[in-house]
């Protein structure tokens, strides 16, 4: 994927003054963190992460050194297994004969444009209605580019059967189910590279719903408490935690094992590892501007922790309508608001880090809404394949 300098130094000139200032103390702290030996972590979210190459890039980073440590949401795991991004037919389930009460509330039904030899290759694991893809595909629809794996036949499905699989070899190794899946992921996506760098790619307690089988057969692959405990140890070897398009962060950010909100500790009392955020940077790309009114808030005037200290409903106290990860975020001395689109500041961090520390990157994301993010996300269909099921469980014959 072509870098364009030019491109970045516009995004980068085009931010509001007091955002470029933030996203300067990111990239010096994150440059200092790394020249140090120091760890980064993120924790992303879905559906904006991979729409803006946003995962891709992450993926990249881990592969350059630069990223540590990833938390992320069932259904980014799902989309992975399947390559991120992939080009579908989209028609109305009605018209080619689906009944209309197995179908979603808009009647859509898709199907996966994919060539010959992928199609073969599924084959070799599963029956594929050709006649049923043939269907979708000459009828009249809309071909758009969309997170793969999800309701577009044959891959949905085929995603569907992967998930108890993986998670069947995974209890058999006593593993979680993101390291295997890791085994056969591409390397251009974050299970997939944090694999191959034993990296930890894990999904958050409060995002393990939502990927259909494959968030159940993560949640059953390990137990919630092993989860927990492997997640606060990624996070508490970092000192920099970024937060990407993330909702209920709160929960994984200081979660049940974390000293300095509080939350953990009762659990450090009986004798459970924990950690603390004391001291760590925690950033946050968010377009929610109460998170900044909150953050103002409490710098101004403390008004979050007295909130909390007298009991009170922060809610009504400040006037600013909260979302749960805001309390935390706010109180945290370390903490950095960035108010503005990942699209945006995700290759402008990534292109600023790599150029001080020396080092090159393969691929860069752009903004979705450019001529550039348009040719991103067609290179990410066409480049970045959906897991190879043989390399996985090759992986673990072993």
């Amino acid at each position: 994927m072509e870098i364009k300098k030019e491109i970045i130094m516009m995004l980068y000139n085009d931010l509001k003054p007091e955002v470029r200032e933030r996203v300067d103390t990111t990239v010096n702290q994150m440059v200092k963190i790394k020249e140090k030996g120091g760890k980064i972590v993120v924790a992303t979210g879905s559906g904006p992460n991979l729409h803006e190459g946003v995962t891709t890039l992450i993926a990249e980073l881990i592969n350059k050194g630069i990223i540590d440590g990833v938390t992320t949401s069932s259904a980014v795991v799902t989309h992975e297994l399947a390559g991120s991004l992939e080009k579908v037919h989209r028609v109305k389930g009605t018209k080619i004969g689906l009944p209309e009460d197995r179908l979603p509330i808009d009647f859509l039904f898709e199907a996966s444009m994919m060539t010959e030899e992928e199609l073969a290759t599924v084959e070799t694991e599963m029956f594929v209605d050709r006649g049923l893809m043939q269907k979708v595909l000459v009828s009249e629809g809309a071909t758009i580019i969309k997170a793969a794996g999800n309701l577009a036949y044959p891959l949905g499905l085929r995603t569907e059967k992967l998930a108890r699989q993986i998670e069947t070899l995974a209890k058999a190794n006593g593993l979680p189910f993101e390291t295997i899946a890791g085994a056969g992921a591409d390397p251009l996506t974050m299970l997939g590279a944090g694999y191959r760098n034993n990296v930890p790619v894990l999904v958050s307690i409060p995002q393990l719903v939502g990927g259909g089988a494959v968030g159940l057969a993560l949640a059953d692959s390990i137990s919630i408490t092993e989860r927990s405990t492997k997640i606060a140890r990624m996070l508490g070897s970092a000192s920099m935690i970024i937060e990407s398009a993330v909702a209920l962060t709160q929960e994984i950010h200081d979660g049940p094992f974390e000293r300095y909100t509080g939350h953990g500790i009762w659990a450090d009392w009986e004798g459970y590892y924990t950690y603390s955020l004391a001291g760590k940077t925690l950033v946050r790309i968010d377009l929610d501007h109460n998170l900044e009114l909150a953050w103002q808030k409490q710098r101004e005037s403390n008004i979050v922790q007295e909130a909390i200290a007298k009991g009170l409903p922060k809610t009504k106290l400040t006037g600013v309508p909260f979302r749960m990860e805001m309390s935390g975020f706010s109180r945290l001395p370390g903490s950095i608001p960035i108010i503005a689109d990942i699209g945006t500041i995700w290759p402008i961090l990534a292109w600023q880090v790599s150029q001080r520390l020396e080092l090159k990157l393969d691929y860069i994301s752009y903004p979705q809404s450019t001529v550039e993010g348009q040719l991103m996300r067609d290179w990410i269909v066409k480049e970045v394949k959906f897991a190879d099921r043989e390399k996985m469980f090759a992986a673990f014959r072993k």
